[in-house]
This record gives structure tokens, C-alpha cells and sequence, in this order.
């Protein structure tokens, strides 16, 4: 297989009907690394706005259980990916994802500003560092699979494009980034996780190196100091060349999903999609409180 074989055939396909399938082919055999690092900043932006990042804060589940809400969420978005929408798992995957969401007093705003991120960080992410810019028809079906996501989780005034979803990004974060204290400590507990995948005596340099990744609203959000700009040059430059060296090597001849990263490590022998994700925390807003029988 040529380099852009697989580019060639996706700009073949239908972006709007075969949507998730083109997604499939970018995310599992294009960029998998890249839409791992993107989609996990993209949720980590999500906690500067301060009624997100307070919530999850509340819950304790990426403070507390960071691994783990880390795996299920990765496992639960990706069977949708590998499956389908309408398979049993993408099915199961989608129950789960309901049930977890609707049981707090999530405001409409905030659910389709997270979609929002999923449909736009990959993007300017891969436009930066990946081993080619994504073509149109990828930037369609992304926006399609998600506003297919967006659509089977209830979440009203989906934008309809993807320059609709980025002005949708842009607004929210301007008019809502702000500190917060437990927002803070989701965000120090989700840099800790990611340190912690890697040598131990690395974890400075990676903490470091994760920040001179985040844009100046965000790291001033959670007032974090900025790395120099020596530094935030080095590290983009370096990711930028891992893009270069990707470019050089052969296509990806088999996916590779979500339950393969070695970042997953809440399940070494395995899962049930039905067991995955977290259970309401009796208290928190929109919870419901269980009274003992």
C-alpha cells in the first residue's frame, strides 16, 4: 500500500452517509496517536470552565479514580468508532454514556460545548503536528459523526458544520474560562495520571512538556505559570518532527483502537462495554438521592 493510498480512497467515499466510517479509517489507521493526544486535550480544556470542572471535581472520578475514568471513557467513545452506531456495542456504549450523563443537572451549553472539542481539537491538532493536514472530506465526517453523537445523547442546537462547531468552541471559552479550585485539582490529578504512564523520573519533564502544549487561555484558567518560550518551541517543534518521521514510514496495514493504547490499564483481563463508566453520587446536583428500602 502507498503512503496516501488509504487518503485517496477515504476522498472516494461519501462524507455525510459513510461518515463514521471515514472517521474509522482517520482515527484507527491515519492518526491513532494523533486523535489520542488530541481527544484526551480535549476534554482537559473542557475542565477550565469552572461549573465542568467543579462537577467533575464533586464526583471525585478523575481525582480519585483518574485511571479509571480515563479507560472507561477512551473504551466507551472508541466502541462507538469501531463499531458502529447501530451494532450491539455501539448500542451498549451509548446506554452507558446516557445513563451516566443524565443523572446530574448537566446544562444543555455545556454538553455541546464537550462536543464541540471533539470535533475540533483533533483538527487543529493534526493540522499542527500530524503527518499531513486532514482533507475535507475527514473534517465532514468527523463533524457528522459527532453531530450524530451529539443527536443520540439529546443534546439540543447541534451546530451543523464544522465552522459552526469552532465558532461554537471559540464563543464558549471566551465568554466562560475562569479559575477554580476543584477545577484545579481535576486538572493537577489528570496531569499526574499522564506523568504516570511514563518512567517515573520523567514526570517533571512530561508535566513541562504537557504544559507548553496548552494555549495561553488555558493555562491561564488554571493559573498555571507558563513555560518559557524556549521551551514551548522545543516541545512543539519535537512533536511536530515525530508528524515529519511518521510521514516517512509505511501505512498502518491494521487499526488500532482505543483498547489497544497502552495508556488503558484499568482492565488487564478484560471488559463488559455494560460495566464500563460511573455510577451517581447521591448529593451532587440532579443526582437522585437512593433511600434505603
Amino acid at each position: 500500500m502507498r503512503r496516501y493510498e488509504r487518503l485517496e480512497r477515504i476522498r472516494r467515499m461519501d462524507p455525510y452517509r459513510q461518515a463514521t466510517e471515514i472517521y474509522r479509517l482517520s482515527s484507527a489507521y491515519e492518526f491513532p496517536w494523533d486523535y489520542t493526544r488530541s481527544l484526551e486535550l480535549a476534554l482537559y480544556r473542557t475542565y477550565a470552565v469552572p461549573r465542568i470542572g467543579r462537577l467533575l471535581a464533586e464526583t471525585a472520578e478523575l481525582t480519585d479514580r483518574s485511571q479509571k475514568r480515563y479507560d472507561d471513557t477512551s473504551l466507551l467513545l472508541d466502541a462507538i468508532v469501531e463499531h458502529g452506531f447501530g451494532s450491539p456495542q455501539g448500542r451498549t456504549a451509548l446506554r452507558r454514556i446516557n445513563r451516566m450523563h443524565h443523572a446530574y443537572d448537566i446544562p444543555d451549553d455545556d454538553m455541546r460545548y464537550v462536543l464541540c472539542t471533539f470535533v475540533v481539537m483533533p483538527r487543529r491538532w493534526i493540522d499542527a503536528y500530524g503527518w499531513r493536514r486532514l482533507s475535507q472530506h475527514e473534517i465532514v465526517a468527523s463533524t457528522v459523526h459527532y453531530r450524530t453523537l451529539g443527536r443520540h445523547m439529546g443534546i439540543k442546537d447541534i451546530p451543523g458544520s464544522y465552522e459552526e462547531f469552532a465558532s461554537c468552541l471559540d464563543a464558549y471559552e471566551q465568554a466562560h474560562f475562569g479559575w477554580d479550585e476543584g477545577a484545579r485539582r481535576v486538572s493537577d490529578a489528570t496531569l499526574d495520571l499522564m506523568a504516570s504512564w511514563y518512567p517515573r523520573p520523567l514526570a517533571p519533564v512530561l508535566r513541562t512538556a504537557t504544559l507548553a502544549l496548552l494555549d495561553e487561555p488555558l493555562l491561564r484558567a488554571f493559573r498555571y505559570t507558563p513555560p518559557s518560550a524556549a521551551t514551548r518551541a522545543w516541545v512543539r517543534r519535537a512533536v511536530r518532527l515525530r508528524g515529519r518521521a511518521v510521514r516517512l514510514l509505511p501505512p498502518r496495514r491494521a487499526p488500532h483502537f482505543a483498547r489497544q493504547n497502552r495508556e488503558i490499564k484499568s482492565y488487564p483481563y478484560g471488559y463488559r462495554l455494560a460495566d464500563l463508566g460511573t455510577s451517581p453520587v447521591p448529593g451532587l446536583p440532579g443526582c437522585p438521592v437512593r433511600h434505603p428500602d
